[in-house]
């Protein structure tokens, strides 16, 4: 198969506040550096792109020598925190900025939609911004005339196609910039998760075009999105980058299992380091998984109880207060939140003042074999949070091996996120 992509030591550096150097005679040297063909001596590149964290320097690597390849019909998706690096990558990819040093070859025309209206001028009608794309990308008027028609349908935007792009809504803009950039004949397609801003149906097409455009037409496609499910089902590899740096490169499953910090045996249990998630109403104090012996565990077996062990402290009483989980698989779907409900499932948990224990039973041949996360959830209900799934919560994790159990004929994980066994009765 031939490279389609391959990127060589690729850095991209951005200068913090005023770009020039402050001085006449520093610039004059910068400039004389260019010239002679040596390194800019005021480029500071060095200095890790973590917007967390306030630095001393002007300059920050938004990527930082990463090198990869990627073969002709891969789906690549990219995947890592905000400010990774990733829409840098991609502009660098798309040509729309320049790296600050590295090398990137590229096999064929690209097509990309990185932000709303990216590649249309507002002042043309959609018909006219479709020809302007097609001729960008080097095609005949005949060639995009061809075309045209099931870039119209596909968008969905026909009555509007003679009215001025400045006139349609974010939703539209990206229907028909999607469609355009999927049907005109480039080797490469690049999106970023600009996909967000139209709506779950839409988005559903699009993610069917892309396969078709990877699997069916043979073309390459390089995919951003924090929807991890989706990055599973559309890509067979993966980037994860990491303050700009690439932490893993490999199949979709292997680098997402790396994205979320699954199987780390370190992470079964959280306990409170005395200043986190201090609450009158319930002061978080150890939160683990444990096994049907009530014993700390990492990896338990499909057909025994899972315990998730909750202990707080109490100081103020609220007839409100409910505690709970949420739980997560391996690509960060949420299965399911528990109820917080004693063993005859008429009331809540009532907490005392003091130290409270209690652990909320998974019962077993619940979920497949696979990786999954738990998040701490507490509140006072209808009044406020105070450990929120997906915002501030204590998090463990821990893995579920023989989802295979009753079912002799299954030599592998079962397919679907549960595995129940389930009885049947021939009438």
């Amino acid at each position: 198969m031939a490279t389609a992509i391959k990127v060589e030591n690729l850095s991209k550096m951005y200068e913090l506040g005023e770009v020039a150097t402050g001085t006449l005679v520093n610039d004059f040297s910068r400039f004389m550096a260019r010239m002679r063909g040596k390194e800019d001596p005021f480029l500071k590149i060095g200095e890790t792109n973590d917007r967390t964290v306030a630095g001393g320097g002007q300059f920050v690597l938004s990527l930082n020598d990463i090198s990869f390849e990627i073969e002709q019909g891969d789906a690549v998706g990219i995947i890592g925190r905000n400010g990774a690096g990733k829409s840098t990558l991609l502009k660098i990819l798309s040509r729309v900025t320049a790296p600050t040093k590295g090398l990137v070859k590229m096999r064929g025309r690209i097509a990309s939609l990185l932000e709303v209206g990216t590649g249309f001028h507002p002042d043309l009608t959609g018909r006219e911004n479709i020809f302007l794309n097609g001729a960008i990308l080097g095609m005949r008027k005949a060639e995009i005339k061809q075309k045209l028609d099931e870039i119209v349908d596909f968008s969905g935007v026909a009555r509007y196609i003679d009215t001025p792009v400045k006139r349609y809504s974010s939703g539209m803009y990206v229907r028909l910039a999607f469609a355009v950039a999927a049907y005109l004949e480039s080797e490469i397609l690049i999106v970023d998760e600009v996909l967000a801003v139209g709506d779950a149906e839409f988005q559903k097409k699009c993610l069917g075009k892309m396969k078709e455009v990877s699997k069916g037409e043979g073309r390459t496609v390089l995919f951003v999105s924090h929807q991890l499910n989706t990055i599973n089902s559309l890509c067979n590899r993966c980037i994860l980058l990491d303050k700009g740096s690439i932490e893993r490169y490999d199949s979709t499953a292997k680098v997402i299992a790396e994205y979320l910090k699954f199987g780390d045996a370190n992470q079964n249990s959280w306990v409170n380091d005395g200043a986190s998630f201090k609450f009158s109403q319930f002061e978080p104090l150890r939160f683990c998984v444990v096994d049907a012996a009530n014993q700390p565990a990492t990896v338990l077996p499909n057909n025994e109880l899972i315990g998730i062990y909750i202990e707080g402290a109490v100081e103020l009483l609220e007839p409100g207060f409910s505690v709970g989980f949420a739980v997560y698989d391996g690509y960060n779907n949420l299965l399911f939140w528990s109820l917080n409900t004693d063993k005859e499932q008429s009331q809540w948990i009532q907490m005392s003042k003091g130290v409270n224990k209690l652990i909320g039973w998974i019962k077993p041949h619940t979920l497949n074999e696979g990786e999954y996360r738990v998040e701490l959830i507490t509140a006072v209900h209808f009044k406020e949070w105070l450990c929120r799934p997906e915002h501030n919560a204590p998090v463990i994790y821990f893995s579920i091996q023989g989802g295979l159990s009753k079912s002799p004929q299954w030599m592998q994980a079962r397919p679907g996120i549960m595995a129940p066994v389930n009885d049947f009765e021939k009438l």
